[in-house]
């Protein structure tokens, strides 16, 4: 594109053309819907012919008529026109977070409780934002975020870096824990179980590295002075995997309770625990230093869609 050539125009005077083009070539009645004198009005014009070195009128005749030059400029400039006011009105939309792209780190626990409702809600608010999802573990998340790969995510704190100030946190709700048990385990005709009962189970765990929160699980029984049998050779990244182990009578899973609320996997039954003195806080998580419009929008979101308060199991 040739800005130097470009630079010589002024957009007052195209638009002070087109306006004398829609007075069908009158400069005095242009003039008189501009609110100006007739003179600086054809000045701009004949400023505008010299800086693009064409004739855009044929002053030969009256009333006026455009040259084969000027009507091509007439039709181009109105486009050209138009796409800078939609330039600016989508620039604005942009600034205000009505328009881009934003990528959400999720993992299997947020996708089957709380994201449905985020989502739906913030679609229906900003319907022009291009959302991309990703599966990820929280070790994945923190990474992505750090390199600027990922705009939000979402994870249960207490965590090791809660006060990290590279990161932010808005808690969103908080949930307790729960048990999964093979349908036909003795343990389900107990309305709640203790943690001495589930110290006695086999017990499946999530990688702990992947989700840091289950050392505060491990901390609890340790507190009361049990040592849990925890299958090392069974850990699995994913809830659904978690739920299908339990299923297959491999060993039972503390699980938070919003996710099971929405998911009824067949031969698992779910109890709750009587002596976890532990909930667990959903927050979303973004960099201290990302502030995009997007991202902003999304929070806002965040803080007024409604989101499970401490609900417990039937």
């Amino acid at each position: 594109m040739d800005w130097q050539r470009l630079s010589t125009l002024e957009l007052r005077q195209i638009c002070y053309f087109l306006a004398v083009v829609e007075a069908e070539n009158n400069f005095s009645r242009a003039a008189d819907h501009l609110h100006i004198e007739q003179s600086p009005l054809s000045q701009r014009v004949r400023s505008l012919e010299k800086a693009l070195q064409v004739r855009l009128f044929d002053r030969r005749y009256r009333p006026l008529q455009l040259t084969a030059a000027g009507k091509v400029f007439w039709a181009e400039a109105q486009l050209a026109l138009r796409h800078l006011e939609r330039g600016i009105t989508e620039a604005k939309r942009a600034n205000q977070g009505e328009l881009g792209q934003l990528t959400i780190g999720i993992s299997s626990a947020v996708s089957n409780s709380v994201l449905p409702d985020i989502l739906r809600t913030f679609r229906q608010q900003y319907p022009d934002v291009e959302l991309e999802l990703r599966e990820l573990t929280m070790e994945q998340q923190l990474q992505e975020l750090r390199d600027r790969q990922l705009d939000v995510g979402f994870e249960h704190i207490p965590a090791p870096y809660s006060q990290d100030p590279q990161f932010q946190l808005l808690p969103l709700f908080q949930e307790e824990l729960v048990v999964a048990l093979p349908e036909a385990h003795p343990l389900t005709a107990q309305a709640s179980i203790s943690l001495a009962a589930l110290a006695q189970e086999s017990l499946l765990l999530p990688s702990l590295k992947a989700f840091p929160f289950y050392q505060e699980i491990l901390q609890q029984f340790q507190q009361a002075g049990l040592t849990p049998n925890v299958l090392q050779n069974a850990k699995a990244t994913w809830l659904l995997t978690l739920l299908s182990l339990v299923a297959a009578g491999v060993g039972v899973a503390i699980l938070p309770s919003s996710n099971v609320q929405n998911i009824q996997r067949t031969g698992v039954i779910y109890r709750a625990i009587a002596d976890l003195m532990l909930t667990r806080q959903l927050s979303a998580i973004w960099r201290s230093d990302h502030v995009s419009p997007v991202l902003q929008a999304f929070l806002k979101i965040l803080q007024t869609v409604k989101l499970p308060r401490d609900e417990k199991l039937d």
